[in-house]
């Protein structure tokens, strides 16, 4: 399948990993860009060494095009040098103003996606000069900045840029989401939730047994976990916490039922605090069901464990039917 996307980055399918805090792998973002599309490694809060390294062993897993994700919360300048340093070649930067990292993005020899939430915001990429768009729907798992669903955003951010490529996210779970924003004028789709579902995503047992029982109106919007990431909005299931705060009348932070207390542990036994923004691990003990449960909308659509390489093939083989000319 032929895009912009696939043109520019030299791939096969029009598909980005969602680089997924706590749930994606070196593993699985290889699997990815091994099966034709591209991988994204959540690299926002590992040292710049972890960072260095990260990218050098991507490089053994995969020789297909990878990139790594920064979240412009923070000060990201010592990790993008090292992970242009080790030959990342594609920089992912999401929330906060890009353009001094895509500056330093391709002074390193980087191409570089930026995550927008609004026309504004993708007018301001362009200039800052990204190379790809990506247009970031209400729909979407994890944190989300803007509130415009991916089927109004899409196509105003197409028309916006042009002619740089956009890539779709946003609840996109299945072959016919991606054909969808492909005939809104997008070059691609960025998955999320349902790669959580791959056999190489590194999610605790029990939060993928709740994607598989979940349905379109199972998650919740807001900033209630903000435990590491004060006043982020963000979608996650449903779960206990969200359901005693609200019970108790959605008091501000510092008033909510159960701050403070350990409800999990990570395998070197630190404690987990209830509201934590942290992704539930397949090594955590305790009740990881309490913690944020990450998943969009399309949530519905992920029913089964599946190779991460299946997956994209699925993803790209339905949207090649549905948009195949009619004979």
């Amino acid at each position: 399948m032929k895009t912009a996307l696939t043109e520019l980055l030299g791939i096969d399918a029009p598909i980005v990993l969602a680089p997924m805090g706590g749930a994606v792998t070196s593993e699985l973002a290889a699997a990815v860009s091994n099966a034709g599309g591209i991988g994204m490694l959540p690299l926002s809060w590992s040292s710049p060494d972890a960072v260095g390294d990260t990218v050098t062993e991507m490089k053994a897993l995969t020789n297909a095009p990878f990139g790594i994700n920064l979240i412009r919360e923070w000060d990201q300048r010592e990790r993008l040098t090292s992970a242009l340093q080790a030959g990342a070649p594609v920089i992912s930067l999401f929330w906060g103003d890009p353009e001094e990292l895509v500056r330093e993005s391709h002074d390193g020899g980087a191409l570089v996606f930026v995550t927008v939430a609004s026309t504004e915001e993708a007018e301001r990429a362009a200039a800052a000069r990204a190379d790809v768009i990506v247009a970031q729907g209400w729909e979407a798992g994890g944190h989300v900045r803007g509130t415009v669903t991916t089927l109004a955003l899409v196509p105003r951010v197409v028309d916006a840029v042009s002619p740089i490529p956009v890539v779709a996210a946003g609840g996109i779970a299945d072959g016919r989401g991606v054909a969808a924003v492909l005939a809104l004028g997008a070059a691609g789709a960025w998955v999320g939730t349902r790669f959580l579902a791959a056999q190489e995503c590194s999610i605790h047992d029990d939060y993928r047994q709740r994607l598989f029982d979940a349905v379109e109106t199972d998650t919740y919007y807001g900033t209630l976990f903000d435990v590491g990431w004060p006043a982020a909005p963000h979608r996650a299931l449903r779960n206990t916490t969200v359901e005693a705060w609200e019970a108790a009348g959605s008091p501000a932070p510092g008033s909510r039922p159960g701050e403070g207390d350990d409800v999990a542990a990570r395998a070197d036994g630190s404690p987990i605090k209830r509201y934590a923004s942290s992704t539930p691990h397949a090594s955590m003990t305790g009740d990881v069901e309490t913690l944020p449960n990450w998943a969009g909308q399309g949530v519905g659509l992920v029913t089964q464990t599946q190779p991460a390489a299946e997956i994209v093939r699925e993803l790209v083989s339905e949207a090649e039917r549905i948009l195949a000319p009619a004979a």
